[in-house]
């Protein structure tokens, strides 16, 4: 069936930079699947051949992969068009259903609506659709995909759900989180899953914590407005971090389909302890890097944090007693994003000649999701010669060593998925729903002065000395450590 992707808010830069260099790279890679269409709807006001032209400019910018496959771009080209018009005009909504009508003609077709706008437009794109009875499927499937925020708290995206579910049923939506895209992330479910030397062990008998890191380089710049009214928690935590908890967390689905894997996602979100006010300030820790109230838009008295790190518990019989450490910040020492695994001390340290009390670096597999994909194992191994001196060794497996070519860039696949209607790796109304009963408890505290006041730290660092002393004082300390693997 033909298939027509409708992008709302096509001159702005998700479109340019992300969601038409992923569907020439899936044309390129020959998996878009044959008459797929790409209709763009903006202010801006294009014609077709203008809008190819920008389109052609930044894909080569964008794509990756080496310079433009002229042959490819022109049978690319010529399946993109351009509708200008604005949200708010119930006429130009009439205008873009009947350049979609002279398009597919009267064969049904699978048509994708992709609201890369700003989240305000979400609401009255929604309803415009619903109001020109876009949303029928009676000449074929029709999907929305929502990007994130998916709301700025649990009220919120409560409404957000209700308003689309006035028009979409549940199973046309598709709330999108790139994160979930990506190769490193999916392989964490065949890590645990395919393998029988890891799901053994993948419990509390054998883990004593997860860290789940995601740290930025870059400084807030020009988004210090937006940015400071949402914050690192709204910013990082509710979709992004929660997303690689669950996947990290997840008991087995029963089979590998959209409904099972999100049904166990979602079990372990229903699963972490609920905290009460009072019990929230021990439970998390906050920063903000120097530098950040001279940013355009940022207050000079704002308390807003930059980084993060909060302690989660999940109350199963797999978790019980293992913390799950959250940290995301902007202007630290690198950018990354990574799962490391802390496995238990032996019972017995034979090694040191019985001192209990000697502790020995512990084991530990590192999944590194950005920059450089892979993971690796720390474990002890006995350096050659006389008595039994140990040394921490690494074992690796590298995505970039192991496959040859360039691998797919998130959106890539996760266009894929929903033009295929499998929507295994997008979240669920429930799911949104049930991470922001878990984050808005810090944010209200965070923001309401319930905290002790807020660390700052130099860009650069790891965060503030706050964090370290946090861990410190839990026995544990940080993975302070830039990609593991390059």
């Amino acid at each position: 069936m033909p298939t027509t992707i409708v992008i709302f808010g096509a001159s702005g830069d998700l479109t340019s930079r992300k969601l038409v260099p992923a569907l020439y790279n899936l044309m390129r890679a020959g998996t878009l699947p044959a008459e797929t269409r790409i209709v763009g709807f903006s202010r801006t006001p294009h014609s077709d051949a203008e809008w190819r032209a920008s389109l052609r400019e930044s894909t080569a910018r964008h794509a990756g992969g080496g310079p433009l496959d002229e042959a490819v771009w022109n049978r690319f080209a010529d399946t993109c068009f351009y509708q200008p018009g604005d949200i708010a005009s119930a006429e130009d909504f009439a205008g873009l259903a009947d350049r979609l009508a002279a398009i597919e003609g009267a064969e049904p077709t699978t048509r994708v609506y992709y609201l890369a706008t700003a989240p305000q437009f979400y609401e009255p794109v929604v309803a415009a659709l619903g109001g020109h009875g876009m949303a029928d499927e009676s000449s074929g499937p029709r999907r929305i995909v929502v990007e994130k925020p998916f709301g700025s708290d649990l009220v919120t995206a409560r409404t957000l759900n209700t308003r689309l579910h006035a028009v979409f049923n549940e199973q046309q939506v598709f709330r999108i989180d790139h994160y979930l895209g990506k190769e490193s992330v999916q392989n964490i479910l065949a890590l645990r899953f395919a393998n029988t030397i890891f799901e053994p062990i993948w419990n509390r008998r054998y883990i004593d914590h997860v860290q789940i890191t995601v740290a930025e380089e870059v400084v807030v710049g020009r988004r210090g407005a937006y940015y400071d009214s949402a914050g690192v928690l709204r910013d990082m935590f509710q979709n992004h971090l929660l997303q690689l908890l669950m996947v990290t967390a997840m008991e087995a689905p029963v089979r590998f389909n959209a409904t099972a894997v999100r049904d166990e996602k979602v079990k372990v979100l229903e699963a972490i302890r609920p905290l009460g006010p009072d019990e929230v300030p021990a439970a998390g820790v906050r920063g903000q890097y120097r530098g950040y109230l001279a940013e355009p838009g940022v207050p000079a008295t704002s308390q807003t944090a930059t980084f993060g790190g909060v302690r989660l518990e999940i109350d199963n019989w797999r978790w019980q007693g293992v913390p799950f450490y959250l940290r995301s910040g902007k202007a630290m020492s690198c950018r990354t994003t990574q799962i490391v695994i802390e496995f238990r001390q032996p019972p017995l340290e034979l090694f040191a000649g019985g001192r209990r009390s000697f502790q020995r670096e512990a084991n530990q597999l590192v999944i590194q999701i950005q920059p450089a994909e892979g993971i690796q194992l720390h474990f002890h191994t006995k350096v050659p010669g006389g008595g039994m001196r140990l040394r921490y060794t690494d074992l690796e497996f590298s995505y970039s060593r192991e496959f040859a070519g360039r691998l797919p860039e998130a959106y890539e696949p996760l266009l894929l998925d929903v033009i295929q209607g499998d929507a295994s790796l997008f979240a669920r109304a429930d799911e949104v729903e049930k991470s922001w009963e878990i984050i808005d408890p810090f944010v209200r505290v965070w923001h309401s002065g319930g905290m002790p006041p807020i660390s700052d730290y130099e860009p650069g660092d790891w965060g503030p000395m706050a964090s370290v002393e946090w861990m410190a004082a839990q026995g544990r300390t940080w993975f302070d450590q830039c990609p593991v693997l390059t």
